[in-house]
């Protein structure tokens, strides 16, 4: 029996490895910004409520895209690390109001701050992986993608 091994990352992955995560990563975060974001900004909630819905649901997604390999480590868990202190500061925020503390807008930018800088390590994520497709030599083992 031999263990599960975790996907390559686009680090070491061969070209069609790339292709196919490149693709993936492109579908994921097309849903998010076309799907997800204009959904959670729809609901009848406040601001702080909807940043921190969207800021959970961007930990869970980045959480998957580490295990699926979708990217380059590094990038990866920056990215991990950005959304889940934003859900933090976000949920902080949110405890102080519901414990009646109110003035503390400036942890509501902090997370925002923190969910597009996230969005701007998942973007250069996926354009290291394409320059990656664009300099990686074609050889025995790195075909044309498919």
């Amino acid at each position: 029996m031999t263990p599960d091994v975790p996907p390559r990352t686009a680090d070491t992955a061969t070209r069609a490895e790339i292709w196919r995560g490149s693709i993936k990563l492109l579908l994921w975060l097309t849903a998010v910004a076309l799907l997800v974001v204009p959904i959670v900004r729809d609901l009848p909630l406040g601001t702080t409520t909807r940043i921190a819905i969207l800021a959970w649901l961007l930990v869970a997604i980045a959480i998957y895209w580490l295990y699926a390999g979708l990217g380059y480590r590094g990038l990866l868990l920056l990215q991990l690390a950005l959304f889940s202190a934003a859900a933090t500061v976000i949920t902080a925020k949110g405890l102080l109001v519901v414990a009646g503390s109110e003035g503390f807008g400036a942890l509501r930018w902090v997370a925002r701050v923190l969910v597009v800088t996230g969005a701007f390590c998942a973007a250069a994520n996926l354009g290291g992986m394409l320059m990656a497709l664009v300099q990686k030599p074609v050889g025995p083992d790195r075909g044309p993608p498919g």
